[in-house]
């Protein structure tokens, strides 16, 4: 997979998101560079009112409170100079937020198209360790963490420093003594930064964690209805959840209480300084250090200061969440472990000659078990091979080889003289379709679910389709025919109906190579009739490679494989391997009898 110098996947694999959240927060928003400085200006201007009101209530106490030295006119002078300041705040906010969701949304877009990018990039292996929750909690919740950080460090941490910023020169200006005062806060606040910080990031995380857990166990509940009403264990499941449930609870109830003890902590530090702040200033104006009204000047700034400090001490578990998050989809982003086609050979046009040649398998937790040894097989164009055995004779295994989701350990395997290991496999499973005992419809049109991936397909080609596929009749049947929603995974038809839908699927791709996985092991004779008719037409002068555990179905098979603990046990067509009265033969009686 080509990377792009702006590709969000390219910041997660240079930098660590545990050691350096800021860095990768910052690089997200790069691209968006011009939209956070004009964002910054608009907020320059629609904050101005909080800088210069102050500076107006000082002058005007000071008139009244001095009538001999100054007069009405400057007190009507410091209201339309308020009047103007205020009233611009409505065009330069809009101006603000705009910009700052124009940022803040391109991200959080652009995060998740890398993420679901990404997903369709990883290997077979890895998403057998990712649960669709967790998969789902980390698309949503953790880029709503994420998009709830880059606002709070866009709106709130810039605002604080540019407010900061600013009362510091305006006191330091009318008083030293008192700005020295002022930046005494600064401290405060990264001592209880500090002190906090552990345990937040510490209950953040494992909450997170407690979340992901719950997730996925509530889909795996989901897809397991049917078995557990079926079964009575309604009960069972629910207690099972409710037990998550409590965790989640428990981890959310500590996550709370750190939080509110952390803003508590807070707010009693600050309003003491306030109130300090006020006999501070108090003092000076009765010493004739300063005037009356810039003891509301300093008391404003103060308040001010103080609530932004103060905010962003709340908001640290909101940024430490934000962090965690980043943490959390760099364990997708950050992955190395793809299908990495970039720079290989693509194949535009595959004839589906395959050679096995000495193929070994065994999975990385296991490298010592060999799921297939030793496998050699010369197939030619065109040929139909039969994969039979007991299960875990390797059957599977071979399939997904062919396929490219797994790779020899040992031996190599090629298609057409190109070792699979050595082409891009994008290109070459175009020229692929797979029915599987299992196949995934999807939750929108029986048309929809034929043209899936062939966006093009015209009337003609999905109605041929259809007929070869025996769906006619079932079709005639619908109320809205080939526009008819098919609920959720398929879930309003019948095997036999999925399988058939499966079939046209693959027949529409016009494939030059067929795999068939168990597609007829679930079926009643009825529906396995329909269906077989329609393989029968669908295999038809393509290289096809069968799993079959119903023997009577692979009569017609060029040759079977017969297999046994992951090796070639015998070969030869269904009448030889009967005549040798071999193992073959054997599981032929068993299913006879």
């Amino acid at each position: 997979m080509k990377k792009t110098k702006n590709d969000f996947e390219e910041i997660f694999l240079r930098c660590d998101a545990k050691k350096h959240p800021l860095k990768i927060l910052i690089l997200l928003f790069r691209d968006n560079l011009y939209r956070y400085i004009l964002s910054i200006v608009f907020f320059v201007l629609k904050n101005m009112p909080v800088w210069v009101l102050p500076l107006i209530t000082a002058g005007i106490i000071n008139a009244a409170t001095s009538p001999n030295e100054h007069t009405m006119r400057r007190i009507l002078i410091y209201f339309l100079i308020g009047a103007v300041v205020i009233g611009q705040n409505i065009p330069s906010q809009q101006g603000e937020t705009y910009f700052t969701s124009r940022a803040v949304r391109d991200v959080e877009m652009r995060l998740r198209s890398a993420l679901v990018r990404k997903l369709q990039h990883l290997t077979i292996a890895s998403h057998k360790t990712l649960s669709s929750g967790r998969i789902q909690s980390k698309v949503l919740r953790d880029v709503d963490n994420i998009e709830a950080l880059s606002k709070s460090m866009i709106t709130n941490v810039t605002q604080a420093i540019i407010n900061t910023l600013v009362f510091a020169v305006i006191t330091f200006i009318h008083s030293p003594l008192v700005a020295l005062f002022f930046l005494l806060t600064i401290p405060v606040a990264a001592l209880l930064i500090r002190k906090f910080r552990g345990n937040v990031s510490r209950t953040v995380t494992e909450f997170r964690q407690e979340l992901e857990h719950m997730s996925s166990n509530v889909a795996e509940m989901v897809e397991m209805i049917p078995v557990t009403k079926a079964h009575g264990l309604e009960r069972v499941e629910t207690q099972k959840i409710n037990h998550n449930l409590k965790q989640v609870e428990k981890k959310a109830v500590r996550t709370d209480t750190i939080q509110t003890l952390f803003g508590s902590s807070s707010y009693v530090a600050f309003q003491v300084f306030q109130l300090a702040c006020l006999c501070f200033t108090g003092l000076l104006a009765y010493m004739k250090k300063i005037s009356v009204g810039e003891i509301a000047l300093f008391q404003s700034y103060f308040s001010l200061l103080l609530g932004n400090v103060s905010g962003l001490l709340t908001l640290y578990p909101t940024i430490a969440k934000g962090f965690e998050s980043l943490s959390s989809v760099s364990e997708i982003l950050a992955s190395t472990d793809i299908e990495n086609n970039y720079g290989k050979k693509r194949l535009s046009e595959v004839h589906g000659s395959f050679d096995f040649s000495h193929v070994s398998f065994s999975y990385p937790d296991e490298p010592d078990t060999k799921v297939l040894l030793d496998f050699t097989l010369h197939v030619e164009k065109g040929e139909c091979i039969a994969l039979v055995g007991e299960s875990g004779s390797g059957k599977t295994t071979a399939l997904n080889l062919l396929i490219g989701f797994d790779f020899p350990t040992e031996g190599t395997l090629s298609v057409d003289g190109h070792d699979l290991t050595s082409i891009n496999l994008t290109s070459y499973r175009h020229h692929i379709a797979v029915v599987s005992q299992n196949n995934i419809l999807f939750s929108g049109s029986v048309r929809d679910n034929i043209t899936y991936g062939m966006p093009n397909a015209t009337d003609e080609e999905v109605n041929k389709v259809v007929d070869l596929a025996n769906l006619r009749e079932f079709v005639d049947s619908l109320p809205e025919g080939l526009d008819t929603h098919i609920g959720e995974h398929g879930g309003r038809l019948s095997g036999g109906q999925r399988q058939r839908i499966a079939i046209a699927r693959a027949m529409i791709r016009n494939p030059k190579i067929i795999l068939l996985d168990e597609a007829t092991s679930a079926l009643d004779n009825v529906s396995e009739y329909k269906v077989q008719e329609a393989m029968d037409k669908l295999i038809h002068g393509r290289t096809t490679f069968i799993v079959a555990h119903r023997l009577s179905t692979i009569r017609n098979a060029d040759r079977i494989i017969v297999m046994k603990h992951g090796k070639c046990l015998d070969m030869g067509n269904y009448d030889s391997l009967m005549q040798k009265q071999g193992y073959f033969y054997q599981l032929a009686k068993l299913q006879s009898q």
